[in-house]
């Protein structure tokens, strides 16, 4: 009984990991915005990213992040592949396992909440406004569509970041505002990954990539956030723990 429940266990994990790795690489090819006047795109890879390693832990989220997006940057840009396998494994084994690991006081849990609402709101409207808005193309699989985002979006919707987290962490889910940290510190280590990689092959030219990268993780942050909340509501228990 025994080995067949740690059969069933590594089936439920070899499925889970499959599916999520396939969602990784669906959620980077299928939508991306490009911005001319920077050369700059992001898309909403690092959405799956954070909600898998969020869900599921630490070890399916380094598996399903680094094969994943490895997968994608093989179809939209292979040049980054290579790098792409260990940074975002990096990244999502790190939020996964910091999320499991929340030990702060109830006093702690309130400063933090204002430091990550305040950071990531900032974030989000400030990389946005300057790196995301005007002329931008819209990719969904193959149509593109042509239009313009106004700066003033991104303002409001830092705006509505802040708050959220804010709401959720003090009046509904304490340990939302360590899983904001938790991502942020995945995010860092995703830009500082791609920046040393850059910067090795066209040295102080990769600090470009910096701000953008930033706003994709800031992104990234601001759309897993309430999808984990709304899927963990429905994923059963032992999904989440196998």
């Amino acid at each position: 009984m025994m080995a067949s429940d740690r059969g069933g266990r590594l089936a439920v994990r070899t499925a889970l990991a499959a599916v999520s790795t396939a969602l990784v690489c669906a959620a980077t090819v299928a939508f991306i915005i490009y911005v001319p006047a920077t050369q700059g795109y992001f898309n909403l890879g690092e959405t799956m990213v954070y909600t898998v390693a969020i869900l599921l832990g630490p070890y399916i989220g380094a598996l399903a992040s680094g094969l994943g997006s490895c997968l994608a940057d093989l179809i939209l840009d292979p040049f980054y592949a290579p790098a792409t396998l260990v940074i975002k494994a990096c990244e999502g084994f790190s939020v996964g396992w910091l999320t499991r690991r929340a030990r702060v006081g109830e006093r702690a849990w309130r400063w933090l909440a204002l430091a990550t609402a305040f950071s990531s709101g900032s974030l989000l409207a400030s990389i946005g406004a300057e790196y995301y808005s005007g002329e931008v193309w819209l990719s969904l699989g193959p149509l593109t569509i042509r239009g313009t985002i106004p700066a003033c979006l991104w303002t409001c919707l830092g705006v509505a970041l802040a708050i959220f987290i804010t709401y959720l962490a003090l009046a509904i889910e304490p340990e939302a505002s360590w899983r904001v940290f938790s991502i942020l510190v995945g995010g860092s280590i995703m830009v500082l990954g791609y920046f040393l990689y850059e910067f090795a092959w066209f040295g102080w030219a990769a600090l470009a990539e910096v701000p953008v990268n930033i706003g994709q993780m800031t992104v990234g942050l601001a759309v897993s956030l309430p999808l984990t909340r709304a899927v963990e509501e429905r994923l059963p228990a032992h999904l989440r723990q196998a």
